[in-house]
């Protein structure tokens, strides 16, 4: 388990009328009618459930539309409703989902957190062993599909009947995530600048994983305001490595970005931490608009 800004308990446990809104519009944690109810701590822990449940199950999320999930809240009242449904979480990302896990009685807590192989990345970008930081792990296709493996077999343990339904479903989903890794080697071998100025640093996992170097004007909290050394130092960087984009987000305020972006003369371009649910499309689009962003803002061939 990581450690990742931690809130108090009961900020944690104050927090749920989210989960009240959630379960009210979606479902409750426990269906009258036996379907299997899963419950999934933010978008894209939501869509792998989905896509490997299929019909079997109903999925929500605990994180609803436009809410940044670093800093979802949960009310004390709502956090029963996780009584009885099978729960996707990542341990230490969200101080609430951890403490609403422990202050129930799910029928499954399924903690991806050991199958993600979450890690920290150092000055240089590359994965320090034995030291986990950096939660966005989704944006790491070889990770999402071993947590997608991970999902099938505990799905298929708790619902014998349907576990080869849950291992074709996750075997299609692997296939998907292969797809894109192969795009993403592909369409970012060649390219002008290898750096990637992003508004904060959630995309370690990709850069590592096809020779980029990322720079955050924020770290990995999307809320922290970047220092004005950390300012001077992007600045450096931009002006050394032909940068000609800066990536903002949907859920940081563009303002700094595009106030740098001007200062410098270059872009601003949005790319998606897919850390909610995109307006179009699904997670795999979402992937695919990045490599696109990517492709242009590099000056990829």
């Amino acid at each position: 388990m990581f450690s990742y800004f931690p809130k108090t308990a009961a900020a944690g446990l104050a927090a749920a009328a989210v989960l009240t809104a959630c379960a009210g519009e979606n479902g409750t944690a426990s269906d009258p009618d036996g379907e299997l109810q899963i419950v999934a701590a933010m978008y894209a822990l939501e869509f792998l459930a989905d896509e490997i449940a299929g019909e079997r199950a109903e999925v929500t999320s605990l994180t609803p539309a436009g809410v940044d999930p670093h800093d979802l809240e949960l009310t004390t009242s709502a956090v029963v409703q996780l009584d009885e449904a099978v729960v996707v979480y990542l341990s230490g990302f969200q101080a609430a989902v951890d403490d609403a896990v422990a202050a129930t009685d799910p029928m499954a807590a399924l903690d991806v957190a050991g199958p993600a192989d979450v890690t920290a990345f150092d000055a240089d970008g590359q994965p320090i062993e034995g030291t986990s930081v950096d939660p966005h792990f989704w944006l790491d296709f070889d990770r999402m599909s071993a947590v997608a493996e991970y999902v099938a077999a505990e799905l298929g343990e708790i619902d014998p009947e349907g576990a080869e339904h849950y291992a074709e479903r996750a075997e299609a989903l692997q296939a998907d995530f292969a797809a894109l890794d192969a795009e993403y080697s592909e369409g970012l071998a060649e390219c002008e600048t290898r750096t990637v100025v992003a508004a904060h640093e959630a995309y370690g996992y990709l850069a590592y994983n096809y020779d980029l170097e990322q720079m955050g004007l924020s770290g990995l909290d999307p809320e922290s305001e970047p220092s004005p050394a950390r300012l001077a130092e992007v600045r450096r960087v931009v002006e050394a490595s032909g940068v000609s984009t800066i990536y903002a987000e949907d859920l940081i305020n563009p303002a700094v970005a595009e106030a740098f972006a001007q200062d410098l003369g270059i872009s601003v371009a949005m790319l998606d931490p897919a850390e909610m649910e995109p307006e179009g499309g699904d997670y795999r689009q979402a992937m695919r608009d990045n490599l696109e962003a990517l492709r242009e803002g590099l000056g990829c061939a």
